[in-house]
């Protein structure tokens, strides 16, 4: 199995409203080291992507920030990217951000599920609360890395 046939299983998966904490999610997070009483609105796309990679026994950051994914595995280029074993990185927030060398800065991470025309296709925790797979311009990528 994949990380990316994996991660396809947790679609859907979602921060609990108001007081409630989703039990998988407060669990993804206590890998990055936040405890297993972090609240399911901490952001956590870096948690998800870590709690694959555990799940799989692949190489994780062990971390909640992002970025922290441009150091593990080996990077990749964009049209060599596979959605079988590919983590994609990108950037965060109002433009400009700093590029891959700066890893204290907003980002977001996720499964690479390929590319259509302009747009990164992610499968990504914390997208719009949830597990799901959104699009993200192109620019926006700082790095493909291979796990």
């Amino acid at each position: 199995m994949t990380a990316f046939q994996l991660a396809e299983r947790y679609l859907g998966i979602q921060e609990l409203p108001g007081d409630a904490e989703h039990p998988l999610i407060q669990w993804w997070l206590s890998l990055c080291r936040l405890g297993f009483n972090a609240v399911d609105e901490t952001p956590w796309c870096s948690a998800f992507v870590n709690g694959i990679a555990w799940e799989l026994r692949q190489s994780r950051s062990y971390s909640a920030a992002a970025r922290s994914w441009l150091a593990v595995g080996t990077p990749v280029r964009l049209f060599e990217g596979q959605a079988a074993q590919d983590v994609v990185i990108l950037s965060r927030g109002p433009q400009p951000q700093p590029g891959p060398a700066v890893t204290a800065a907003p980002g977001h991470v996720g499964f690479f599920a390929g590319v259509e025309g302009g747009w990164i296709r992610v499968l990504g925790g914390n997208q719009g609360n949830a597990v799901s797979i959104a699009a993200f311009p192109v620019e926006r990528l700082l790095g493909l890395r291979r796990i």
